[in-house]
């Protein structure tokens, strides 16, 4: 008989269980480096579509700063105001003027419609666009410019329609809101009741005036109240030279308040109901409507958006995700 030798036995097993570790780790080390090229291998793929795909965009369907291209035959100039006015939307200053002056260039634009739907925004962009249309009026005294209102007009949006030569609304649009506003928040017994301590450095005495977790300082207000009348006087006087003698006297124009399209044909700050095809076809006598909105650079987005995917992918397959090396 022969005895076993346990400490033999012993030294075999764990030297099987360590080859049989390396194994494992070689195996597992060769399907990580196949999903590694197999996602190398798509994303390569997704660039040569992309790049593909960008070529075939610049070729088909050219893009352009400015609005439509110069037209072929008599038309309507047609450029659309919608949304919230200011710098960093699409209905900014410089969009909205580049279309006008492409719209009053053309020699073949029978009348220019601005098409607005907006609640207003910021004064200083409305300002820019009613002193532009003013200074083409001039510049083409022939070329009438005809605002027509959809849902609303409000506030900015009618600082830019007092420009026109006419106004033109839906009996159900809401017009007016002439005024100015600035509203916040004041959190002085919040933070007293929470046991905060306030911090506030400032050279200047008033230079922290606006501040919500201040209280108010009855001079401040005074001043704030003056530099928004002041902007409200010159809101004013535009819809009264816009408007002229068509305005009622009616001590509410100017109040901030908003009516519907059909009472603002009776307070004067509309001339007629009516809708843009309307205006084209009955009052400039030229149905064909070309629109001169400047419209986004849509290449330039998808660079963006394609830039943003290419790093995602590339920290993907990196193995860079949620903030953890893989």
């Amino acid at each position: 008989m022969h005895e076993e030798n346990p400490i033999g036995s012993h030294g075999t097993g764990e030297n099987n269980k360590w080859q049989q570790d390396v194994i494992n780790r070689l195996a597992f080390a060769a399907l990580n480096e196949q999903k590694r090229t197999r996602r190398w291998g798509i994303f390569f793929k997704a660039l040569l579509f992309a790049y593909l795909f960008m070529i075939f965009m610049v070729v088909f369907f050219p893009q352009h700063d400015g609005g439509t291209k110069l037209s072929v035959g008599k038309h309507t100039a047609l450029i659309e105001i919608s949304g919230v006015i200011a710098d960093n939307t699409e209905a900014n200053a410089d969009s909205i003027i580049t279309g006008l002056r492409d719209a009053f260039k053309d020699k073949n634009t029978m009348g220019v419609i601005l098409r607005i739907n907006s609640p207003g925004g910021s004064p200083v962009q409305s300002g820019y666009i009613n002193d532009e249309i003013g200074r083409l009026r001039k510049l083409h005294p022939d070329t009438k410019v005809y605002a027509v209102i959809t849902d609303i007009c409000a506030s900015g949006g009618y600082y830019i329609a007092a420009a026109a030569d006419e106004i033109y609304a839906d009996k159900a649009s809401v017009v007016g809101s002439i005024g100015v506003i600035m509203n916040g928040f004041g959190f002085v017994d919040t933070i007293d009741k929470l046991g905060i301590e306030r911090r506030l450095y400032t050279s200047g005495e008033h230079k922290g005036f606006l501040d919500p977790f201040s209280k108010e300082n009855p001079v401040e207000v005074a001043h704030i109240k003056s530099v928004l009348k002041n902007i409200h006087q010159q809101f004013i006087d535009v819809v009264k030279q816009g408007r002229g003698e068509r305005l009622k006297d009616d001590p509410r124009l100017f109040s901030g308040f908003i009516w519907s399209g059909e009472e603002s044909l009776k307070l004067g700050l509309v001339d007629a109901l009516g809708s843009s095809s309307y205006v084209a076809r009955e009052i400039i006598k030229e149905e064909k409507i070309v629109n001169f909105t400047p419209k986004p650079n849509y290449l330039d987005r998808f660079a963006e958006r394609f830039g943003a995917a290419m790093a995602n992918t590339v920290t993907q397959v990196m193995g860079l995700e949620q903030g953890n090396i893989k």
